[in-house]
């Protein structure tokens, strides 16, 4: 039974260094936003414009 117990640390901490290490990731990617840049939205040219 300790030894399960011991796995399921090993797992949960494996899965919390991999959480830290995705949220590392996606801040050290992040594009930079600055105030009033408008926010570019991709989308297909030949859409219906509803504005």
């Amino acid at each position: 039974m300790q030894k399960i117990g011991t796995w399921i640390v090993y797992v949960v901490g494996a899965i919390a260094v991999g959480y830290l290490l995705l949220y590392v990731y996606a801040w050290l990617t992040a594009p930079e936003l600055t105030p009033g840049e408008p926010i570019r939205i991709f989308r297909k040219h030949d859409a219906p414009e509803y504005s």
